[in-house]
């Protein structure tokens, strides 16, 4: 059998049934997750930047939650935002599963949006964006002011099913996506961006 490098990045690092039973729950109700390259690489950047405080934009099934919080100092606390009620009710039931203390993390079922906004200035190490594309120019800015300086905004699922490298392509979502980065990547006095090309790809911007 033909192994790529691509799929062999995505199951270098396996997930534990913990995840694999929330990734399954997530998939009957259609969430939209991080994949096991990209969650196992959150895991990594979480614990580079030896995190106390991140915000999840789009909690699905909690996977990506579960990896975050694995990549986060003991003593962090994660804050997962999501604007349905089925979603946080399996992500929660992710983390009974897993064991983790309720003192670890906050679920808010709200419109997203409106909850970033009331999050405090400068007081996170890292920000990860899996919701609505059209959102997004929105949520780069707000992600600028509650992000300490060298704290890390991620979007992830950034290629949008391989869509944004091609230019024929233009429904709302690939274009709301492919400006993000053209925004991102332009803006040298605010972030430094690199794409990386784990799961559907992350786009990673640190703040400056």
């Amino acid at each position: 059998m033909n192994i790529t490098p691509h799929s062999y990045a995505e199951s270098f690092i396996a997930e534990d049934s913990v995840k694999l039973a929330a990734r399954a729950r997530g998939e009957e109700l259609g969430t939209v997750d991080a994949s096991h390259g990209a969650g196992a690489y959150l895991r990594h950047l979480a614990h580079q930047l030896n995190a106390q405080s991140v915000v999840e934009i789009g909690t699905g099934s909690g996977v990506g939650s579960l990896w975050i919080l694995e990549g986060m100092i003991s003593s962090g606390t994660l804050t997962s935002i999501d604007d349905e009620m089925e979603h946080t009710s399996i992500a929660k039931l992710a983390m009974a599963d897993a064991d983790i203390p309720q003192s670890r993390f906050r679920f808010i079922t709200n419109p997203v949006m409106d909850v970033m906004t009331k999050l405090t200035d400068r007081a996170y190490d890292l920000v990860v964006y899996r919701h609505s594309a059209e959102d997004l120019s929105f949520a780069i800015s707000e992600a600028h002011r509650i992000l300490r300086s060298g704290g890390v905004f991620v979007i992830d699922n950034f290629f949008g099913g391989a869509k944004v490298q091609d230019p024929a392509q233009r429904d709302p979502k690939t274009i709301a996506l492919r400006e993000a980065g053209k925004a991102i990547k332009a803006d040298t006095d605010s972030w430094v961006s690199s794409l990386i090309p784990t799961g559907d790809g992350l786009l990673l911007a640190t703040k400056l």
